[in-house]
């Protein structure tokens, strides 16, 4: 699969941002829905879990939805199926977000055009934990 042309001082950039709305963020501690996001948490970003089967994960409320979260939103980090991110982007272009970030595996090329046109920057096929390690630590 392919990822986006991103450069590496652009993903840097993307890495500043600290306010992550992470959707599909999950309770299991051994999938990467949840430890990569504990990761980041650790390591200095503010996270907000978008589960709606959860009330909480990590001791941070859960929001059902993306337009349930008041306040900004820098990144929107995806861990949802590749078909079900247009529904996911659609919502989170109304939030305004600067970046999409679509974890290792998911591309729906519809979808991120849509973010694109809302002059969103979108991330695909990577994930962060890993991009925040090569480039951060």
């Amino acid at each position: 699969m392919e990822r986006d042309s991103l450069s590496d001082t652009e993903i840097r950039e993307v890495l500043s941002l600290k306010q992550v709305a992470v959707v599909g963020m999950s309770k299991n501690e051994h999938k990467a829905a949840h430890y990569v996001p504990k990761y980041l948490s650790d390591n200095g970003y503010d996270i907000i879990p978008v589960n709606p089967t959860a009330e909480s994960i990590l001791g941070k409320k859960c929001y059902q939805r993306i337009s349930d979260i008041d306040g900004a939103i820098d990144i929107v980090d995806i861990f949802r199926p590749s078909e079900d991110v247009l529904s996911v982007i659609t919502e989170a272009i109304k939030k305004k977000p600067k970046v999409i970030w679509l974890q290792e595996g998911i591309h729906n090329p519809e979808a991120e055009q849509l973010a694109l046109d809302a002059g969103i920057t979108v991330v695909f096929n990577r994930c962060m934990l890993a991009e925040h390690q090569r480039l951060l630590k």
